[in-house]
């Protein structure tokens, strides 16, 4: 068996390592490319979500690699995620690829079994629990400091005094994070990553506009369907915050979520004024995490969401009054296959352009709102 995953941002970093330890054999899907994207467009639905198209050139191309065996995680309530392993594993069917996508879904009514044995199907050569429960745990581990790296990075790279040293660090640590084996190879790549970063040269008087990113996980978390916003934005003096990452979705919604102690709670409060129900999706958490932006001070908030995506389509009929009611200039960005990178830029350097003038004028004029729709 030859297993593959979607990519998701760092989430492949973590999950190789994880299968690595537990010996099972890894196809690592090529990092997204406009060929994913084109293989994906081209057996999608033509009204699908832009991720499921992108996943699905991930596991058209991992097959082309020998994977028989794709995991991915299940879901359940408004999002059409739910639905993606299922309609999938059509189109492959369709298609004549032999491969099994196993989805994990959350048990159900405390039913276990389902979820125990497709796990079963992924612990590799005589998998003890202790064997697992490390290899999780080093998982785990990598995916919060390959996290605590990107948010180094967002810090560093507006502030360096040396034009393009941050990019070409990150250049290297994905280059060589990908070919790594085993948990502990990979974090000794991720730490000299760290180590390199910390070593850039800042302008430490530089006071950056500060951008909140907020909306779907997955536009926010994979740097290629987001056309590398964290890295546009960071090169025109921005430092910006990503609402979600993987290694905090996993403590909110499992660890701390369990004794209802996450920091949803704080997410779901902050936005009751204005939706007080899940729509599915990150729809709230898009609302809510608008509102802390503006109690920690930051300039401006960028929504990214799919094309046609439900839950962000009603957070974005919501973020006007938002916008309007804490005078936070708020910009969204819509992401489909056809979106065109040159213009996209333009719409970055604009928005930090009325936010730089904003953030000057603010001390003479008081409010100055400034709201950027599609």
């Amino acid at each position: 068996m030859k297993v593959t995953f979607p990519h998701i941002g760092n989430t492949y970093i973590g999950v190789k390592a994880t299968l690595d330890a537990l010996g099972v054999d890894v196809v690592v899907p090529p990092l997204c490319t406009s060929r994913t994207l084109e293989i994906g467009t081209r057996y999608a639905p033509e009204l699908a979500c832009l991720p499921l198209k992108v996943t699905l050139g991930n596991y058209i191309e991992s097959i082309e690699q020998g994977a028989d065996t794709i995991a991915i995680t299940g879901s359940c309530g408004p999002c059409r995620f739910g639905y993606y392993g299922v309609v999938q594993q059509e189109i492959l069917n369709d298609l004549g690829y032999d491969a099994e996508i196993l989805i994990l879904d959350p048990p159900e009514d405390g039913d276990f079994k389902p979820l125990l044995s497709k796990l079963a199907k992924l612990g590799g050569p005589d998998p003890t629990a202790g064997k697992v429960l490390k290899a999780v745990y080093y998982g785990f581990k990598i995916i919060k400091e390959a996290d605590e790296l990107d948010r180094m990075i967002s810090k560093v790279r507006p502030r360096e005094i040396n034009k393009g040293e941050t990019d070409a660090i990150w250049g290297r640590y994905h280059a060589d994070v990908v070919k790594a084996f085993g948990p502990s190879e990979t974090l000794k790549i991720i730490r000299r990553a760290k180590d390199e970063i910390k070593s850039v040269k800042i302008d430490k008087a530089f006071k950056p506009i500060k951008i909140g990113l907020v909306g779907e996980i997955y536009t926010l978390i994979e740097p290629f369907v987001n056309l590398n916003i964290e890295q546009k934005l960071g090169n025109l003096g921005v430092e910006v915050d990503r609402s979600i990452n993987i290694s905090g979705w996993v403590v909110d919604n499992i660890f701390l979520g369990l004794l209802g102690l996450g920091s949803e709670r704080k997410v779901k409060k902050a936005a009751k004024p204005y939706l007080d129900l899940c729509v599915g999706g990150h729809g709230r958490e898009c609302v809510g995490n608008t509102v802390l932006y503006k109690r920690k001070g930051f300039d401006g908030v960028i929504q990214l969401m799919p094309f046609g995506c439900m839950p962000e389509i009603v957070a974005e009929t919501i973020l006007p009054q938002v916008s309007k009611d804490l005078d936070i200039p708020v910009m969204t960005l819509i992401l489909d296959e056809m979106t065109g990178e040159a213009g996209y830029q333009t719409r970055l350097e604009a928005f930090v352009d009325l936010l730089r003038r904003k953030k000057e004028k603010k001390g003479a004029n008081g409010r100055y709102g400034i709201l950027l729709g599609r």
